[in-house]
């Protein structure tokens, strides 16, 4: 698998542009201000495949990433981000729903900040997972930033506040540094593959 051939393929701003061609889908889920575009830069080694913004809350469609002409990576828009309106944060929450009512996913990346408790909606969206039957990944993104006595006691936070079964991959990981990079590549290779 060649992560470094990346391309964006197209954003959905409604049902109807959702891709459905048979190939693997790989959703990445999270608060807006948690990395996911950052990730996504990581995963692929590139420094600007997935638009990375100053402020939160620029992914408001959900956007297709095509790796190695085999499966697309899918960022939907990010969660919580109270700097706008209430309409537009339900719309992007009725496209997540359309989304994920139409569209069979081989794996869901949840990325949540190592350094904070889990959200009401990151619980949501484990649940939804779950719930779903949908496999999925939790990815404690910002790991960097925290000082090595507290990466133990945050990880277990995050498995207890999302109540991860053990089977649940917790992955620790930093954009900025690359740490867990390989460890999340070989699993989502072992869901799509």
């Amino acid at each position: 698998m060649n992560w470094n051939k990346a391309e964006y393929v197209r954003s959905a701003a409604s049902e109807r542009d959702f891709l459905r061609d048979g190939r693997a889908q790989v959703a990445m889920a999270g608060r807006s201000n948690v990395g996911k575009s950052s990730v996504i830069n990581t995963l692929v080694r590139r420094k600007n495949l997935a638009r990375v913004g100053n402020s939160p809350g620029k992914t408001r469609q959900v956007n297709y990433f095509l790796l190695d002409d085999t499966f697309y990576l899918v960022d939907l828009p990010g969660y919580g981000y109270a700097r706008v309106s209430q309409a537009e944060r339900q719309r992007w929450g009725r496209l997540m729903e359309a989304y994920f009512a139409k569209v069979s996913l081989n794996l869901g990346l949840l990325i949540v900040d190592a350094r904070h408790k889990p959200t009401a909606d990151d619980c949501t969206m484990a649940q939804w997972f779950k719930d779903s039957g949908c496999p999925f990944v939790v990815v404690a993104n910002k790991m960097d930033k925290l000082k090595k006595s507290e990466i133990e006691p945050n990880l277990q936070r995050i498995r207890e506040v999302l109540a991860l079964d053990e089977d649940v991959v917790l992955v620790p990981f930093s954009a900025e540094k690359g740490l867990g990079r390989e460890e999340l590549l070989a699993v989502v290779e072992r869901h799509v593959f």
